[in-house]
């Protein structure tokens, strides 16, 4: 958040380093209780020139191919919160793969860090596109996945990485964008934009300019783009991530959590998924 632009601020070896199962029951009046298995496992993929680190999350006990989603994470890299969305979308049934722009699993500790790291990614668009597709063809590969059904969202820096692959016509049926920047390398175009598109972005949010907001509304409207823009007024960066206060006040940052507008956004994400895959 200090000398980048603030619009960025925003086969496969599947290794069971990781593993974590969760079971819940849930039961509709005269029926037998469905018992969930979510199981998460961590997988490799890479490109030419750098190994990722990812997780992939489902329902072992759930029958038959379902949507897949890409979740990809904010500028501290892929971390425990990216998993757990990843978790909370599987909980819903879908398999979920939280991916790794960074590579090798980085995580960053400290702003400067942070901001190092989402700038090598930004400054190689080639890279970061081959880093998104890769991820993309792991997911579709996973046998619980309906390859033709494929939606990705993210977080900050993950949301403006969504935004830029359905800007640059990657096969996504959905993107969903969360406080992030909206001031793209890649602008729409009515010949690749072919995505359905959520942004919800918090009013409050100083990374985010009202004159950016205002020429991404333009932008998709001169296409005539499938999308829909949400302000939560009261809501500053990162509202959807409950170790935001921590942050914002270890770095002195204008970070902190929502429970209002996070929740509300998480109903927007479902009723989008909803729209474009029954």
């Amino acid at each position: 958040m200090l000398k980048f632009k603030k619009s960025w601020l925003i086969p496969i070896l599947i290794i069971t380093i990781s593993c974590n199962t969760s079971s819940t029951e849930s039961a509709d009046e005269g029926q037998e209780a469905i018992e969930k298995k979510i199981v998460g496992t961590e997988v490799t993929y890479a490109t030419d020139s750098t190994e990722m680190i990812g997780y992939i999350v489902y329902d072992e006990n759930q029958e038959g191919k379902r949507p897949g989603i890409i979740v990809v994470h904010e500028w501290w890299g892929h971390n425990d919160y990216t998993r757990r969305r990843a978790t909370m979308l599987a909980e819903l049934g879908y398999t979920a793969l939280a991916i790794d722009m960074y590579g090798d699993g980085k995580q960053a500790a400290h702003p400067e860090d942070a901001g190092k790291f989402m700038n090598q990614v930004i400054s190689n668009m080639p890279e970061a596109k081959a880093r998104f597709l890769k991820a993309l063809e792991t997911l579709k590969n996973h046998p619980s996945v309906n390859g033709n059904k494929i939606a990705a969202i993210g977080y900050c820096f993950g949301g403006s990485v969504v935004l830029t692959m359905a800007n640059a016509g990657y096969d996504l049926d959905a993107v969903a964008a969360f406080h992030s920047g909206v001031e793209l390398p890649i602008p729409p175009n009515s010949e690749t934009l072919n995505t359905k598109i959520l942004v919800c972005n918090g009013g409050a949010d100083p990374f985010i300019s009202a004159e950016s907001v205002v020429q991404f509304k333009s932008a998709m409207d001169s296409i005539g783009a499938d999308y829909k823009y949400v302000t939560y007024d009261s809501a500053v960066h990162a509202f959807t991530s409950r170790g935001a206060d921590a942050l914002g006040k270890e770095f002195n940052l204008p970070l902190a959590y929502n429970e209002q507008a996070d929740k509300a956004s998480w109903a927007e994400l479902q009723e989008l998924l909803t729209s474009v895959f029954n």
